[in-house]
């Protein structure tokens, strides 16, 4: 278990590298080739507590999309809090560089106190006191990212909308009992996505994102993946289609979405023509 001492030195640290880059960025701005195009996507599912089956598998296939469609790709599995803070940190670091930078995230996630927090898989919170300093706080990235004034930035967080470590099922639309991320239905908090990005959920506020029962990928990944690689189709309109799958399929029990400030068109895939839409 990383200490709250630990924890504080690894913060210091990634933060004050990434401000002292942020720094240099505002300073002499950087000049991101217009095809470069990063994305960490990270698949926690190991837990001590509530342990996941989708997002491993979820992971491994979004990265290979993402890299077939000629993103530079890191993936990480079941990360520790070090290395899921290590992860963030380096991404962050890359970032100023890239013209494109996603995140995408299955797992645990949680809010306290208005703050929202990606659960590493040592987390191990006696009390909700607990999680901040176990986890790693999605509004920081965000922050940081927002701090770079050119690009797109996207983040996806296929990620439950309340405390996962006391377990949980509900009654789906089929009459199944379906194991979902979390205990209660909660909500994280809403996320106002600063100028140049785009945060997608995988369910609305005081919703709850279901972990596939039957399936090898969660509902939500399912359809994002299905979506990823057709040609032409603006971000706005892929992750509408996502929605609209994932709510006929849990029978509106898990209704995805979006918090968007982008300024330009953007799609993962342009048509044969270079465009969008």
């Amino acid at each position: 278990m990383v200490t709250l001492l630990t924890r504080r030195i690894l913060l210091r640290g990634a933060l004050g590298a990434t401000a002292l880059h942020v720094s240099r960025v505002m300073a002499a701005p950087p000049d991101p080739r217009p095809d470069s195009r990063i994305a960490l996507v990270i698949g926690n599912g190991a837990y001590r507590a509530a342990p996941l089956k989708n997002p491993p598998g979820d992971a491994n296939a979004v990265a290979k999309k993402l890299r077939d469609l000629g993103y530079e790709v890191t993936l990480r599995q079941n990360t520790s809090l070090r290395d899921l803070i290590e992860a963030l940190r380096e991404f962050s670091v890359r970032a100023p560089k890239a013209s494109v930078r996603m995140l995408f995230y299955a797992g645990h996630g949680v809010q306290v106190k208005g703050r929202n927090y990606l659960v590493p898989v040592d987390a191990d919170p006696k009390s909700e006191e607990d999680i901040p300093r176990q986890s790693a706080d999605v509004g920081e990235f965000v922050d940081r990212l927002s701090a770079i004034r050119t690009g797109t930035n996207i983040v996806v967080l296929d990620a439950c909308r309340v405390n996962p470590f006391a377990g949980g099922v509900i009654v789906g639309p089929d009459g199944r009992r379906l194991k979902f991320r979390g205990a209660t239905p909660g909500g994280l908090a809403t996320v106002d996505a600063p100028v140049g990005t785009l945060v997608a959920f995988s369910t609305a506020p005081n919703g709850v994102a279901l972990d596939g029962s039957d399936g090898e990928h969660s509902v939500y990944a399912r359809h994002l993946l299905a979506h990823l690689q057709t040609p032409g189709l603006t971000i706005e309109q892929l992750f509408k289609r996502v929605r609209i799958g994932v709510a006929q399929d849990t029978g509106r029990v898990q209704v995805p979405w979006e918090s968007s400030s982008l300024t330009a068109d953007f799609c993962f895939k342009p048509d044969t023509g270079g465009r969008c839409g």
